[in-house]
């Protein structure tokens, strides 16, 4: 198997080689004929990330290879009999996005789940849960929900007491859709063992009623009691869930995904559709950090692996989240006196955390570490120096994962340990609902300090957190740009000194984010010799206004030179072409 791997990165390299002379040949004028490609994009508006070229009108690939980018006169000289040609009609083309924080296998799964994020009321909550219950069989739990109570009317924590008269037999565990609380029933605590003399776990609260009694709402390490008895999705559910991510991917313009904390059954999956032919996402995968000895005794690096799936990084927790009142901060929440949130399971103790870090820098894998309180991100860049001072200099790309609310003294700090802001600019617009409450004005002001960041010359990686928010990459921009809050009532934006432009927010999305996988020279920009991943979309999104970028659709999604989606054409979604 190794072997095998070994000659197919060979070959792959000698490929990308002869596409990369071809092309410098052509480009030099010591090639009259260049072989015919096997795409040509004409007539559009091409922004390529490349700042050698920034703009172009056409583009030209073979195989899996961008080989020209220039004018439509310029790619002329690659069409041949067979080659493919897309008239683009003046659309723009961009290299493809790359979300750089995903946890794929959920967010399939969501797809298909119950869908409890829109809901606004308690009542509502009970009635879609009670309507899913009656077509859930017999010992089948019912998970997902992704639920909201912030947008409920009026806003309370759901308790197991509004579920439990619809779902006497049916085991139910609905998330928070920050992924850090979930509510379950009482046929669940039961199965779980949770009681009122359940201790609450490091790094975990089970939430009681005033008689101390389980409400049914567990958050962070307390879900680990009922993870630990939900049943394994089937390889045919994993399956089936990776199946509609990666259809749901192609059809926003999404070429590239960097999962968060995926189970080795997602890697299985991933590498049975590859071999396939299947896999039309690039993935790079991050196990959880307690997982570490596994990389390392295989010896691999960060970046492992070949065009379509890699590892060799590990995903690492600091804290909580702030919508779950688990964030880990300086100070107490405003409006909770006693509560400065959590340190992670993981964080318990500290040094437990830096351990498993040393052994993973020492092996050359890359570190991505979820924190979001202000206090979280300090630790760990406390942690980061260490491993700098212990093993040196090196090109590490260390990457914090979400970055949300910095404190004022540690922005300097980022930029100099070359930290990477793997950030999610969605969540500034649903969070400035309400994060001022919990935090207060000036904590809110370093809250997603995406220009702050850039000013300070940290580099930035765009995401989403999906399926904690929308995959979808103009919903991203949108947010990055107008900061404009979910409620309406930040029209000009929620700290508006903290927004991008629309090129910051692009370069972002796909250069930022192929850098924050060592991928830039593979991928990120529209660049001869780099993979042919592009994104055709129906309006031009550097000049309309930025409140209409949310509404942009997707044309085409090519992926490898191939064409993965296409509106209303099935073929292309199943087979590529």
């Amino acid at each position: 198997m190794k072997i095998a791997r070994l000659l197919a990165r060979v070959i792959s390299l000698l490929s990308f080689a002869l596409v990369l002379l071809l092309s410098l040949c052509l480009q030099s004028g010591r090639a009259q004929s260049p072989p015919a490609a096997d795409l040509v994009i004409r007539n559009a508006k091409i922004w390529t990330a490349d700042k050698s070229r920034p703009t172009a009108e056409a583009v030209a690939a073979l195989g899996d290879r961008i080989v020209a980018v220039g004018s439509n006169h310029q790619i002329e000289a690659w069409q041949g009999a067979h080659t493919r040609v897309i008239d683009a009609a003046g659309k723009s083309l961009l290299p493809g996005f790359n979300d750089s924080h995903v946890h794929f296998v959920d967010g399939g799964m969501s797809l298909d789940n119950v869908q409890l994020n829109d809901v606004a009321s308690s009542e509502e909550f009970a009635r879609r849960i009670a309507e899913r219950a009656k077509a859930t069989s017999p010992g089948e739990w019912l998970v997902g929900g992704d639920w909201d109570e912030t947008k409920w009317n009026p806003a309370r924590m759901p308790t197991k007491e509004l579920i439990d008269p619809a779902t006497p037999d049916t085991a139910v565990f609905v998330s928070r859709y920050d992924g850090h609380m979930a509510l379950a029933n009482s046929v669940t605590l039961r199965l779980a063992g949770v009681t009122a003399k359940t201790p609450d776990p490091p790094g975990g609260v089970i939430v009681r009623d005033a008689q101390g009694n389980p409400t049914g709402a567990l958050k962070d390490a307390a879900m680990d009691y009922v993870y630990k008895v939900l049943p394994p999705l089937s390889h045919e559910q994993r399956l089936k869930a990776v199946k509609r991510a990666l259809a749901h991917a192609a059809s926003l313009g999404v070429t590239s995904v960097q999962h968060m904390n995926p189970d080795y059954a997602d890697l299985a999956v991933y590498d049975e559709l590859l071999q396939r032919g299947e896999l039309t996402a690039r993935i790079y995968a991050a196990p959880l950090i307690p997982q570490v000895d596994d990389q390392v005794k295989i010896g691999i690096r960060h970046a492992f692996g070949g065009p379509f799936l890699r590892i060799g990084a590990l995903k690492a927790y600091a804290d909580g989240s702030l919508g779950s009142d688990t964030a880990y901060f300086f100070e107490p929440f405003s409006n909770q006196p006693d509560n400065r949130g959590l340190l992670s399971d993981e964080m318990h103790p500290v040094s437990l955390m830096q351990d498993r870090m040393m052994r993973a820098d020492a092996a050359g894998l890359q570190i991505c570490t979820h924190a979001i309180g202000d206090q979280g991100i300090s630790i760990i860049l406390d942690l980061y120096s260490a491993i700098v001072k212990a093993h040196g200099e090196s090109d590490r790309r260390f990457r914090i994962e979400h970055a949300q609310h910095m404190a004022a003294k540690d922005f300097d700090r980022f930029a100099q340990l070359h930290v990477i802001a793997s950030v999610q600019p969605y969540h500034a617009i649903d969070d400035g609902r309400w994060a001022e409450q919990r935090i207060g004005h000036d904590r809110a002001s370093r809250t997603y300090p995406f220009r702050t960041f850039l000013n300070r010359g940290v580099r930035l990686a765009f995401g989403t957190d999906w399926s904690v928010a929308p995959l979808n990459p103009m919903l991203t921009i949108y947010a990055a740009v107008t900061r404009a809050t979910l409620d309406g009532k930040n029209p000009n934006g929620w700290f508006p000194e903290q927004k991008l432009t629309v090129p910051e927010a692009v370069e972002a999305y796909t250069l930022g984010s192929a850098y924050a996988e060592f991928q830039e020279k593979e991928k990120g920009s529209i660049t001869p010799g780099k993979l042919a991943d592009m994104v055709l979309l129906g309006d031009d999104i550097f000049t309309i206004d930025p409140a209409k970028i949310r509404d942009v659709k997707v044309v085409m999604t090519i992926v490898g030179g191939k064409t993965v989606w296409e509106p209303n054409d099935d073929s292309s979604r199943k087979t590529g072409r």
